[in-house]
């Protein structure tokens, strides 16, 4: 047995929403806990979020009057995955009300809820939604800690650090009050810059990691929440999740499948690999994607210059759309919608946008097309009939603007708008993701499973380093972060249960 660095009680690999959930259950305990990240701050991709967190029949949506329950929230999940994972359904659905106590008993947390239908026309669909967000969060209540938090989108791939005149908010407020509590307890320690090289295993029982070249026992438990494999195109390629790595949401430098791999490679076996959280990318003045949503405005074409779905569907079924149609593809929009016709993280300023070449202007959608290598004929066909279901209001084709989704971005306007005034103007879409979905095959309390189905001892998995519960299916806004917290949470409670 090799000599160990450091010992704590409890070790979590990564530092999303889900990893410092876990973490904080596992310090307000009186665990010994520490939180491993392999870049420089933390965050992971729930920092660049919304951070909508999708529990259900809690007392943030009871404040709010929804009428939301775990039964009208189980009806719901029901009918889009069936009874399959029924047992992590149930799991989860019971631990919703119970982790929001949790937190919100810290007065470092405080959540509200905040109006984002459901995505799919079911029974036990809330069409406002069910999901809530953090309070913003003023940076000074951080102090130094301010500068671990990972910054918008923007910011973060520019080099720079926060706003220094504007409170954090969305996904970096869940983090930084994630961390203001979780440094609180007194006995929690971050390590960034730490990656995750290898799981250590004594007597048949994970007891430690190896991570920035150093040996940390994990006397009770190992929490892999590390984010997917995304980054890899290696592993995307080997697993056929469609998009690319160039085309992922994740920062640079994270979401490589090491926790994954360093878990196989020890017996765990996976699921789902094939999937992600997928989403609309449209390509920024530097080449990365820009998560695309809310289109209240425009169309999108493939590689024939025809429509092929809903533009205003939610972005993982509409990503899902592209990854069954045949690029490229291109939203085509007007001078009518005064700027980009949708939501896009991080925010495109049109002039940079026609300077790098990345949108393409012209007078007319013949002449658009042929820049963009469309069929002239089949663009100007496409615009017209699309003009066409604009005038009567209704859209023959995909029935745009019916969903309550659909609407809810347009903020009750039409959401079939003709196009008209020139001019005309292109952005390539590319098929982007959230992050993968696939990963570690677990049971309802985390533990990670073997090729039997038996658990790994000392060994637990949550947020995309697992298999996520739902399968294909991206149920409603806040699934990911929601999910990946209460998993978390529940692989502490098992933790605690098995060290007594």
């Amino acid at each position: 047995m090799g000599k160990w660095d450091d010992e704590y009680d409890v070790v979590v690999a990564g530092s999303g929403a889900g990893a410092m959930a876990g973490a904080l259950a596992a310090a307000a305990s009186g665990l010994r806990t520490a939180v491993l990240e392999k870049t420089r701050v933390l965050g992971g991709t729930s920092a660049y979020s919304g951070a909508a967190i999708w529990l259900p029949g809690t007392r943030v949506q009871e404040r709010a009057g929804l009428g939301d329950s775990a039964e009208s929230a189980r009806t719901y999940l029901r009918a889009l995955l069936g009874d399959e994972n029924e047992a992590h359904r149930e799991a989860f659905l019971a631990t919703a009300p119970e982790l929001v106590d949790f937190l919100e008993d810290d007065p470092a947390l405080d959540f509200r809820f905040q109006a984002f239908p459901d995505y799919f026309d079911a029974p036990g669909r809330i069409d406002m939604g069910r999901s809530f967000v953090p309070l913003e969060l003023p940076a000074e209540q951080l102090g130094d800690l301010a500068g671990l938090v990972r910054p918008p989108v923007d910011r973060d791939r520019a080099g720079r650090g926060h706003s220094a005149s504007k409170p954090m908010a969305q996904g970096r407020a869940l983090i930084g009050r994630l961390l203001l509590a979780f440094t609180a307890t007194g006995t929690g320690a971050v390590r960034t810059e730490t990656p995750l090289t290898g799981l250590i295993v004594e007597d048949g029982r994970v007891a430690g990691v190896e991570a920035g070249g150093l040996r940390l026992r994990a006397r009770r438990g190992v929490l892999l929440a590390a984010g997917g494999f995304e980054a890899s195109a290696e592993l995307r390629a080997a697993r056929g999740v469609p998009g690319a790595a160039d085309w992922t949401m994740a920062p640079d430098g994270a979401n490589t499948g090491d926790a994954i791999e360093a878990a196989v490679k020890i017996g765990a076996s996976t699921g789902l690999l094939d999937q992600a959280w997928f989403c609309p990318g449209l390509r920024t003045a530097d080449g990365r994607p820009a998560f695309t949503l809310g289109f209240r405005g425009g169309l999108i074409v493939d590689g024939s210059g025809r429509r092929f779905a809903n533009e205003s569907l939610p972005y993982d079924q509409m990503g899902r759309r592209m990854a069954a149609a045949e690029g490229p593809f291109h939203l085509i929009f007007d001078a009518r919608s005064d700027g980009l016709p949708a939501i896009s993280v991080p925010p495109l300023a049109p002039d940079e946008q026609l300077a790098s070449g990345q949108w393409v202007q012209a007078g007319s959608v013949q002449e658009l097309a042929g820049k963009i290598g469309l069929p002239p004929d089949a663009l100007g066909e496409t615009v017209a009939r699309f003009n066409g279901f604009a005038e009567k209001g209704a859209d023959d084709d995909f029935h745009r603007g019916e969903d309550p989704y659909d609407r809810y971005f347009s903020g009750g306007r039409p959401c079939v708008v003709a196009l008209d005034q020139a001019p005309y103007f292109a952005a390539e879409v590319v098929l982007s993701d959230l992050g993968t979905k696939g990963g570690l095959r677990t049971d309802p309390d985390g533990r990670v499973l073997d090729a039997s189905g038996g658990p790994i001892p000392g060994l637990y998995a949550a947020g995309n380093t697992s298999a996520s519960f739902t399968g294909p299916v991206y149920p409603g806004p806040g699934v990911p972060i929601g999910s990946a917290m209460a998993f978390a949470y529940r692989a502490v409670q098992d933790i605690k249960r098995s060290s007594t």
